[in-house]
């Protein structure tokens, strides 16, 4: 397997469903709509639709059922991106290598479009229903959504990114951090494994969330390494960021060689617990390894 060639295959697969679900920019809120696409259509990696894409046919999925879940989870992601590039968080006027949104459409219309893609989310995801062959497919596709809404929330993406808030520029104990990431950026990646695996069938859900988690505070960390390590123009965000907004990182916490090992530690965790499920594994073991060593 070329992994390199797999990954462009599934990310321009994910883009193409990405794009198929975006609202059209007409009507009296088309303004508004077109800030919700122009984040949308900023690129990035598409890394949760991938990973719910091929968790759906890891466990069997055959159809179109979980490319609503695709869309969507996408647009959750860059909701939140949106908001922690806002003047009152983290104040970015870069993303994924274009202006941010606040900085293109204003300040009040990059609120209104992340408030938008979360709902639009939602709407999205619930065409699922639409999608299932029969009963089975749309109880399904009920707990995925069930999975979705509980990741993206209070006991989530949401309340994780609500603490970061809380203690901004203030010193964080290891306990704190951990709660962060694990709720900010690991719930997420754990929704995007766990709603394509049960989409198609799945029963390992315990197992599948440990991994999410895994993978999802080893990308986090990887992410404070390249805070300090990278540069501007492969990451397409400004560098040193978190040393700007006087954040508490892995690194800032435990340094640079143990942010490293526990990058690795974590990667081979997540590759343990993926070994044990059914179906063709190779391209995401391959992606859980590129994760650990990646530059952008």
């Amino acid at each position: 397997m070329n992994f390199k060639e797999e990954l462009e295959k599934r990310t321009c697969r994910a883009e193409q469903v990405i794009r198929k679900y975006l609202p059209a920019e007409e009507g009296f809120s088309k303004n508004l709509i077109k800030a919700m696409n122009y984040s949308m259509e900023a690129g990035g990696k598409r890394l949760r639709p991938v990973f719910l894409g091929e968790m759906y046919h890891i466990f069997g999925g055959q159809e179109e059922l979980a490319e609503p879940f695709m869309a969507a989870i996408e647009m959750i992601h860059t909701h939140s991106l949106i908001h922690d590039d806002l003047p009152a968080i983290d104040n970015d006027e870069y993303r994924r290598g274009k202006k941010t949104t606040h900085i293109v459409f204003g300040e009040s219309a990059a609120i209104l479009a992340g408030d938008a893609l979360l709902n639009y989310a939602y709407e999205t995801a619930l065409k699922g229903f639409s999608l299932a062959k029969n009963a089975r497919e749309m109880e399904r596709t009920a707990k995925a959504l069930q999975i979705l809404a509980k990741k993206t929330g209070i006991r989530g993406m949401l309340g994780g990114q609500s603490v970061d808030v809380e203690n901004d520029g203030r010193p964080l104990k290891r306990e704190l951090l951990d709660y962060i990431y694990v709720n900010k950026t690991s719930a997420l990646i754990e929704a995007s494994l766990m709603a394509g695996a049960v989409l198609a069938g799945a029963e390992e859900l315990k197992e599948i969330e440990t991994m999410g988690r895994y993978i999802g505070l080893a990308f986090q960390i990887q992410d404070d390494i390249l805070d300090v390590t990278g540069d501007q123009e492969e990451l397409g965000k400004p560098v040193g960021s978190d040393e700007k907004n006087h954040k508490t990182t892995y690194v800032t916490l435990e340094g640079m060689e143990k942010a490293g090992q526990e990058v690795e530690r974590l990667t081979g965790e997540a590759l343990e617990l993926l070994s044990g499920f059914p179906g063709d594994k190779e391209f995401l073991r391959e992606l859980f390894l590129f994760l650990c060593t990646r530059r952008k």
